[in-house]
């Protein structure tokens, strides 16, 4: 039986359904997580072969290629107008499976963070270095996004960030942003950072 949805409409159910996760495995219908519980959509159990279809629609040939050699890939996949997700493709009992975070489209504010007066205060010096630590789902992509904006709400500069993978996409308000995404932009994290380091000194 050929499949009769794609990998948009899926999403598109996520978000009305105000859901977090879409879970996609062989054997399994697609789940989508609402309120903290793993809910089973409407659709039929997916064969191997169609979960793949699914997850590979997302992906283009270097993000194939680099899972079929890793088995293993972190990348986001966006439907505009819709939402951005976040996208961990991996293999399970041998068979492609894929976990979809959505990703909020509004970039956070500091004040609705509750983030303290010391997280503005680093984002207003004019250099140096700054580690946002944690475990996953902790927060730490959202803080670095709120004091992006904060800049960028608040001074004219150049922001370059090198992402895996690009999450929050940044529209220019004071500042110019240039967002890298490895293994799409740049082919690592070392690579890019040589390259910003050669351009600070130009």
């Amino acid at each position: 039986m050929v499949l009769d949805y794609i990998i948009e409409d899926l999403m598109e159910e996520c978000v009305e359904r105000k859901g977090s996760d879409i879970h996609i495995s062989a054997g399994l219908p697609p789940y989508i997580r609402i309120s903290g519980h793993l809910t089973p959509t409407d659709r039929d159990p997916l064969t191997p072969e169609e979960v793949q279809r699914l997850v590979f629609a997302m992906l283009n040939n270097n993000q194939r290629k680099n899972f079929e050699q890793s088995w293993e890939l972190d990348c986001s996949y966006g439907v505009k107008g819709l939402a951005r997700f976040r996208v961990n493709v991996y293999k399970d009992r041998g068979s492609v499976a894929a976990c979809l975070r959505a990703l909020s489209s509004k970039i956070p504010d500091m004040d609705d963070l509750k983030l303290p007066q010391v997280v503005r205060d680093l984002s207003e010096l004019p250099r140096g270095l700054v580690l946002v630590t944690g475990p996953t789902g902790s927060g730490k992509t959202t803080t670095l996004a709120a004091m992006i904006q904060t800049i960028n709400k608040t001074r004219a500069e150049h922001i370059l960030t090198v992402e895996d993978p690009i999450e929050f996409v940044y529209e220019a308000v004071k500042s110019v942003i240039h967002q890298r995404q490895v293994g799409e932009d740049t082919k690592s994290f070392q690579a890019a950072l040589r390259a910003a380091s050669a351009k600070t000194r130009t």
